[in-house]
């Protein structure tokens, strides 16, 4: 099959790294799936190109994402890709300030959203002819060391990461590779308040590094290009010089 032909869903695609990286596809000639909650946020994303297709579903539902996958699966009669992207973020705060209903809806769209997702595709991948495919989860520098206050994001994300390793076993039986890219101040909507300021672990406020989005976006397409015997397991690109390696 060749480039032109392949086929990848990306959640959360309306916006953030979901658009940027959906575009990027789109761009290398890739059949694009944007999924997300909000339709006309996604048709917005997609710009009317020939090679999108809307899926618009919850990704914590699990019969509207077996439908919007099953839609795309008999659009393209193959599935070689997900990018396991949609996840949203809470305000930093101590632990017993945390609600308990925002922890849940975090870990039920970050979390089981992505498992959700991803069991869709690994049935749809396991079952077609030829077998197998390439799951991509967005973890996050999170996944390694937390910010202050991020009790629920950084637990979703070291969760993805248990994920992302279980996936990358259970798939080889299936020739269904799995791997992780672990994102650091990658410059869209929601990463706006770092250029402004943003809570250190010394009770300081400061301004960080970013970087350009479209670096995420083109680090995905090079892990997804890759042929199923080859397998980036984890990946990490963030802004050279932002608080990562010895944050705190």
């Amino acid at each position: 099959m060749s480039d032109a032909a392949k086929s990848i869903i990306i959640t959360g695609a309306g916006s953030g790294v979901g658009k940027a990286t959906a575009q990027a596809f789109l761009d290398a000639g890739w059949r694009v799936g944007f999924v997300g909650r909000r339709a006309e946020a996604l048709e917005e994303a997609a710009a009317g190109h020939a090679n999108a297709l809307i899926l618009a579903c919850d990704v914590r539902d699990e019969a509207s994402v077996a439908a919007a996958f099953g839609k795309a699966q008999s659009e393209w009669g193959h599935l070689d890709a997900l990018f396991n992207n949609a996840g949203i973020a809470l305000k930093g705060a101590p632990i017993d300030e945390l609600s308990v209903d925002d922890w849940r809806e975090l870990i039920d769209i970050n979390l089981t959203g992505a498992f959700i997702a991803a069991r869709a595709a690994f049935g749809i991948m396991r079952r077609q002819d030829p077998q197998g495919g390439r799951i991509i989860n967005n973890g996050s520098v999170s996944a390694h060391v937390p910010r202050w206050g991020s009790a629920a994001y950084t637990a979703s994300k070291h969760a993805i990461t248990g994920l992302t390793r279980t996936i990358s076993l259970d798939g080889r039986a299936f020739n269904i590779a799995c791997g992780q890219i672990d994102i650091g101040n990658a410059l869209t909507d929601m990463a706006q308040s770092m250029t402004t300021g943003m809570p250190q672990a010394d009770g300081s406020i400061k301004v960080e590094a970013v970087m350009d989005v479209k670096h995420v976006a083109s680090s995905v397409l090079h892990m997804a290009s890759l042929p199923l015997n080859a397998n980036v397991q984890f990946m990490t690109v963030m802004a050279t010089t932002m608080p990562y390696i010895g944050r705190g």
